[in-house]
């Protein structure tokens, strides 16, 4: 496989063994979106789309994409609703005429596979307050956003965009909090880590919309099996896996990725009662 990090340097990019995610190539860099300190940007690619690309070479870097991956990913198979993600190619020579040295470093540093959503435009900022959720969405909601410990769904910053009439959740970069630093891999501590409650869910901006979180619980558990599990994680690059301190190989990283959330589905889900509890 040619080119840098899984990318294709030639003028029409191949398709790359990357579970279902589509690859695709930035043509174009249209504008920044400066909401954090990541700098997001809208790009062009080369099959005519346009898309919200996350950059490896930003903020928390590469595993901030593969939380938005896995996290976006689960949420699709939930029913709820996400962009497309797919897999981006960056040219390194795509930022020659940024005029922002900042940008122009940032699409430098990030020159091979990035990972964009698809772009959804005339889509408008979500306000409960115009618009409130019914019960059971926003219970459905807030249980996905604890079983990934999502800490970026609050009133000052929602990641919800209503796009023709329906709730889109967008910016999952902030989920998977744990693997910044991956707790030891013996049952015991791996067990404690998986189960712990997520009390940022006190700060979540449809906590008071969501009272139906045991049947949430239930509608939602049985669709996230084992195979579905191993299939979103086997869909990470592995050059976003290698040489993690503490793994052998990427299959053990993707392992590890796999017990956490599987162990968080098992029963008794503690973090589910305090959730009940929190919303009573």
């Amino acid at each position: 496989m040619g080119g840098t990090d899984g990318c294709d340097n030639g003028p029409a990019p191949r398709p790359l063994d990357h579970g279902l995610l589509r690859t695709v190539t930035a043509t174009r860099y249209v504008t920044p979106l400066r909401e954090g300190g990541s700098l997001p940007a809208i790009v062009e690619a080369d099959d005519l789309g346009t898309y919200v690309l996350k950059f490896r070479g930003a903020g928390q870097g590469h595993k901030a994409l593969v939380a938005e991956l896995v996290a976006g990913e689960i949420a699709r198979h939930l029913d709820l609703l996400v962009p497309e993600v797919v897999l981006a190619c960056l040219a390194p020579e795509l930022g020659r005429s940024e005029p922002d040295a900042e940008i122009q470093d940032l699409l430098k540093r990030s020159s091979g596979l990035n990972l964009a959503l698809d772009y959804l435009p005339g889509s408008l900022g979500f306000d409960p307050l115009v618009e409130p959720p019914d019960s059971d969405l926003a219970s459905r909601i807030v249980w996905f956003d604890a079983l990934v410990t999502n800490v970026d769904r609050t009133p000052r910053n929602t990641n919800l965009l209503v796009w023709h009439n329906r709730l889109w959740l967008i910016d999952h970069g902030a989920s998977l909090y744990f693997h910044h630093n991956w707790p030891p891999r013996d049952v015991p501590a791996l067990e404690a880590a998986s189960r712990r409650p997520f009390a940022a869910v006190r700060d979540h901006v449809l906590l008071p919309f969501a009272d139906s979180i045991p049947e949430a619980d239930a509608a939602l558990v049985p669709r996230l099996t084992s195979e579905v599990l191993h299939s979103v994680v086997d869909m990470i690059p592995a050059e976003w896996l290698a040489d993690e301190p503490g793994f052998g190989s990427v299959g053990e990283v993707r392992s590890a990725y796999v017990a956490y959330l599987s162990t968080r589905l098992q029963e008794p889900r503690g973090w589910v009662s305090a959730l009940e509890e929190t919303t009573r």
